[in-house]
């Protein structure tokens, strides 16, 4: 397995999937990026959201813009992030240069 994977979600309908693939890839020893943006950012308000965030080698952010547009409060920071994770799509910049490995969710 590579030694980093960055997972872009866009879909509220993959969490399940988002936790499996980062959870197999900690398992192997990778590093992780997680960037929830467009309608994926309803998956911080998932009851799982918290857990993914508090994974060892796992660097969580939302794409703060996005949570916007989709009717949340930028000043209502999902329960296990802070506010310097609640960035802009430079995250999916940092997925695409940084990361070994990219998928989209």
């Amino acid at each position: 397995m590579a030694k980093s994977i960055g997972i872009f979600v866009t879909s509220p309908q993959n969490m399940r999937h988002v936790m499996g693939v980062t959870k197999a890839a900690i398992a192997k020893g990778s590093k992780v990026k997680v960037f929830f943006t467009w309608t994926g950012v309803h998956l911080t308000k998932c009851a799982d959201f918290p857990s993914l965030c508090a994974l060892d080698n796992v660097d969580v952010s939302i794409c703060a813009d996005s949570y916007k547009r989709n009717g949340y409060d930028v000043t209502d920071i999902p329960k296990g992030l802070t506010s310097k994770e609640m960035a802009t799509q430079a995250q999916h910049g940092a997925i695409i240069e940084d990361y070994d490995c990219y998928l989209t969710l």
